[in-house]
């Protein structure tokens, strides 16, 4: 296998090189950054733009396989910024592997394309795409995905998997954003009654999209499909919000604010924040009120058949070597 991973710099993405790697595949990253532990491994690095066809295209070349998971993630934005990462991206990313000839492409989704703002209880891959969002990020990545879909033919194999809710030793996104908000004391429990969600422990998200590629070819039984991705252990989330919090040596949420007063809030802040043209993210909107006042633990029964996915890594193990990655930088300090 030689493959390209787009945003190999990234959480999961160098999750995936380092798995590959360690198989001893041949692998080079797009992104737009620099990675010295990237150059560590032995990857060729490609710099540049997802909008960028021409930069795609040359770091394609001598790829069979594409890992594309570089996208534009969060819960605020212009939507042009999500547009071009993720839909033009995406597209280019399509276009590339058809110029160069590569004929696989797994790209990495996510559960929030079918997110209604309602409950999602053990929802299979049959689960519909919503006829509005209420954020740009899953807006896109649902058009993206539809892409990708779209395009498998007998030249181009193409799957995508959804991972939910990522998280694990260098995380650089959910793991800070919870303990930044539990030290800042904003961090309130929606609502009197926890809800069981799915995470996926990053080791195990990047397992799936080797597997995926492994499994898929122009007349595989995947191709053209779509995988909910878990740790196959829903929990309930501010239970688990709280252990990553004692991980970090902080205090568990206590606070409680409604359902229907944090949307309130939320789309006050999205007035406002428009209003004024504010970049960063507001504390929040309605679209994070609805993920953390429901449900959404998913059935992976579908990934477990078709693609011998299996969690390997337990809630509590991955608490664990959290704590010890944090600990770890704690005392580098």
């Amino acid at each position: 296998m030689r493959a390209l991973v787009t945003g190999g710099g990234g959480f999961l993405g160098r999750a995936i090189v380092a798995r590959l790697c360690k198989k001893n595949e041949t692998v080079q990253t797009f992104s737009r950054g620099i990675y010295p532990f990237l150059e560590k491994l032995g990857v060729k690095h490609f710099r540049g733009d997802l909008a960028d066809f021409g930069a795609l295209e040359e770091a394609c070349c001598g790829c069979d396989v594409v890992f594309h998971v570089a996208a534009k993630a969060g819960i605020w934005g212009r939507y042009n910024d999500f547009y071009r990462a993720n839909v033009v991206g995406t597209r280019n990313v399509i276009e590339a592997c058809r110029s160069v000839g590569i004929s696989r492409l797994v790209f990495t989704s996510s559960p929030s394309v079918v997110f209604d703002g309602r409950d999602m209880e053990g929802v299979n891959e049959t689960a519909p795409y919503p006829q509005r969002y209420k954020a740009h990020y899953p807006s896109t990545k649902a058009e993206a995905e539809k892409l990708v879909l779209n395009n498998n033919d007998h030249e181009l194999a193409t799957v995508a998997l959804r991972p939910h809710l990522i998280w694990g030793p260098g995380d650089t996104h959910l793991v800070p954003s919870i303990l930044a908000r539990g030290k800042s004391g904003r961090l309130h429990k929606i609502g009197r009654k926890s809800r069981l969600v799915d995470f996926t422990f990053v080791d195990d998200a990047a397992e799936a999209h080797v597997l995926a590629a492994e499994r898929l070819s122009p007349d595989s039984s995947v191709a053209g499909k779509v995988f909910f991705i878990s740790q196959g252990e829903p929990v309930l989330l501010w239970d688990f919000i709280d252990q990553i919090l004692a991980a970090g040596k902080l205090q568990p949420v206590k606070k409680t604010i409604s359902p229907t007063t944090t949307y309130a809030v939320g789309w006050l802040y999205e007035q406002v924040y428009g209003l004024l043209g504010i970049r960063g993210d507001p504390p929040i909107t309605r679209f994070l009120a609805e993920e953390l006042a429901t449900a959404h633990w998913f059935d992976i029964s579908a990934a477990r058949r078709e693609l011998a996915y299996e969690p390997s890594i337990s809630v509590d193990d991955g608490l664990r070597r959290l704590q010890v990655w944090l600990e770890a930088g704690r005392s580098s300090r």
